[in-house]
Formats: C-alpha cells, sequence, structure tokens
C-alpha cells in the first residue's frame, strides 16, 4: 500500500523543487506525493510540479492562507493510506528513507509512530551541527529501540529529540488525537505526547535516512528571536504537568515542570540577541 508524503509548501522554490524530486527518487517507489500549496504568491512552483507530469503527484492550492497548524491538519485531512509523513518543503529524503521505515513500521505494527535518524543541513546543503542538534544527538536513543506511554513522554519532555518532518505516522492513531489547535512551535510535540497518553509506541532507528534543514527563515528560529516560542513552550510544558500528575505519571510530571532544554535554548536565544545588539 502507497505511503502518503503529503508537503504543506509555502517557501523556497528552489528548495521546494529539491524537496520534490528527492521524494519522487525513493528506492521504494510506492508512493502519493501531495503539495498543499498555502497560497504561495507566484504560480512556477505548481507549473513545474505539474509539469513534471508523474502520476504519483497531485496539486491542491488553500482558498486562503491556513499557516503553519491549519495547513498540517488540512494535510492529515487530505492523506489517503495507512501512513503518511508530513515533510517539510525545504527538507530531503535520502533515497533509503520510505524502505527503512516502512520496514520498521513492518516490524513494528503497533507504533503510532516511525522515527528515524536525521542528519541536518543548512541553507547550502551542508551538514551542520548547531547546539540544539547536538543536543537533541545527545537526548536520542542510541539504538533502535521502541518507547511507549510514561517512559515516552518524559523522553520528549526532557527534550524533543525528533525531527517531525522525518517521522511516519500511522494515520488511524493520528486522527484520534489529532494537532491540537493554537500551537505553532510546539504542535509535534503536543502531537506525539497526546498519542503517548493513550499508550501509543514509538519505534526509533538511528540510521540516517532523512535530511532536515536548519536555517534561519524557519518559523522555530523567527519566533525563539523575539520570544514568542518560549511564550507557546512555558504555557505548554506548564499544562503538561498537570496533566502528568493526573494521570499518575510522576517522573513524566517532574520532566515536563523542568524542560531543561527549552530553557537552555531560551537561554541561548536571549545571550545570541545581546551580543548581535552589542555587535550593531
Amino acid at each position: 500500500m502507497p505511503i502518503d508524503v503529503m508537503m504543506p509548501f509555502y517557501g523556497d522554490v528552489a528548495q521546494f523543487r529539491q524537496a520534490v524530486t528527492s521524494v519522487l527518487a525513493q528506492d521504494n517507489p510506492d508512493l502519493v506525493l501531495t503539495v498543499v500549496d498555502d497560497c504561495y504568491p507566484d504560480d512556477a512552483p505548481r507549473e513545474w510540479l505539474l509539469g513534471l507530469d508523474d502520476p504519483r503527484v497531485r496539486y491542491l492550492r488553500n482558498e486562503t492562507n491556513l499557516g503553519v497548524n491549519g495547513n498540517f491538519r488540512r494535510c492529515v485531512d487530505l492523506v489517503e493510506h495507512e501512513y503518511f509523513v508530513v515533510m517539510g518543503c525545504d527538507d530531503v529524503m535520502l533515497p533509503g528513507y520510505l524502505g527503512s521505515v516502512r520496514a520498521l513500521a513492518a516490524g513494528n505494527p503497533d507504533a503510532a509512530v516511525i522515527a528515524p535518524g536525521v542528519e541536518v543541513i543548512d541553507d547550502h546543503d551542508r551538514p551542520v551541527r548547531p547546539l540544539g542538534d547536538r543536543i537533541k544527538g545527545m537526548l536520542a536513543p542510541s539504538h533502535t529501540t521502541v518507547l511507549r506511554g510514561e517512559s515516552l513522554a518524559t523522553s520528549l519532555y526532557h527534550g524533543n529529540w525528533t525531527y517531525f518532518p522525518s517521522l511516519l505516522w500511522r494515520t488511524d492513531a493520528v486522527r484520534a488525537v489529532g494537532f491540537r489547535p493554537g500551537l505553532e512551535v510546539v504542535l509535534d510535540l503536543a502531537l506525539l505526547v497526546d498519542l503517548a497518553a493513550t499508550g501509543a509506541s514509538l519505534a526509533y532507528d538511528p540510521t540516517v535516512v532523512f535530511r532536515y534543514r536548519r536555517h534561519e527563515a524557519s518559523v522555530s528560529s523567527v519566533q525563539a528571536v523575539d520570544g514568542r516560542r518560549f511564550a507557546e513552550e512555558n504555557r505548554f510544558f506548564a499544562d503538561e504537568a498537570r496533566r502528568c500528575v493526573e494521570l499518575g505519571w510522576n517522573r513524566a510530571a517532574r520532566a515536563a515542570r523542568l524542560h531543561a532544554t527549552s530553557r537552555l535554548h531560551h537561554t541561548q536565544a536571549r545571550v545570541g540577541a545581546t551580543v548581535a545588539r552589542l555587535r550593531r
């Protein structure tokens, strides 16, 4: 059965073409690529995509701009098959990505989420390891494993070591939970811990099969500088700590209250902004 690759689009056209090309060049070609255009003000991406004349590709354009959360939720609504990916329009699938996550899903049929190994790249496709990604690497399991319930939530509250665009999701599990409305930055973490609260599991394999692009124009980077990211995260973790207490998840509650890597990231962003002001 095909895997749905959902690609919400609004961004750099050259990187979008690279992302699409990497999907269509998969070693395991059984897929449907759906590009959901969030009112990008140029017809060139649509014309290029339709010019590929690939029966695995479909293009849809929103009537109005839905924003990050809204377009992600629309992508989930449009999924037609058992598993799906919501891939960034600037990221890159390595040729073995779909074959790898498909095999991991087959070996863990109860898992709601499949997480592969990821390499981080910059705007020029060069591998990079910023501090945040080095910390993610330290927090991620060092070997193939399955996490579920409180263990999964606790691990993610310490620091979300997953990369949302690389994750393979089981459709029925996600639709039973859904994205929380009103979140722009931590919506992926919220979905993961909401699944954990249902007892769902995540299967992880550190083999690198996906390239995640880290650049200053991303939503998370922009909001980290002006503080909106951390205001959203602080509210989120406070709510999560209360929920974990109600669930009897004491370890997870402590991890949510501490949310150490979020605090560290906030400090790093404030120091960076101060240094930039001093340089100016």
